[in-house]
């Protein structure tokens, strides 16, 4: 499944796979954002899955946002059944 990133604002919704396929998607569209906007909230229950890369992609807006002093906020719920990042073979 393909990702897509709808906005209304500062209200943004992920639907679909997060990956290393279309990581690209994800960091153009927060590429910069904390020079727009003061806060962002980002609902990531619609992710059918994520990878490593994804669940990285999130942690590096996570620490953009401390450094520039905003505010990011994730809601919603995945099943970790979808964490496909988080397997026995990887774990170090």
């Amino acid at each position: 499944m393909l990702l897509e990133i709808t906005n209304n604002k500062d209200y943004f919704k992920i639907i679909g796979n997060l990956n290393e396929d279309n990581l690209h998607i994800f960091e153009n569209t927060f590429q910069n954002i904390f020079e727009k906007l003061d806060r962002i909230v980002i609902n990531i229950e619609g992710l059918n899955k994520i990878d490593r890369s994804g669940v990285q992609a999130i942690a590096n807006l996570h620490n953009q946002s401390i450094l520039k002093k905003k505010k990011l906020s994730l809601i919603g719920l995945i099943n970790p059944d979808k964490y496909n990042s988080l397997d026995q073979n990887n774990a170090a």
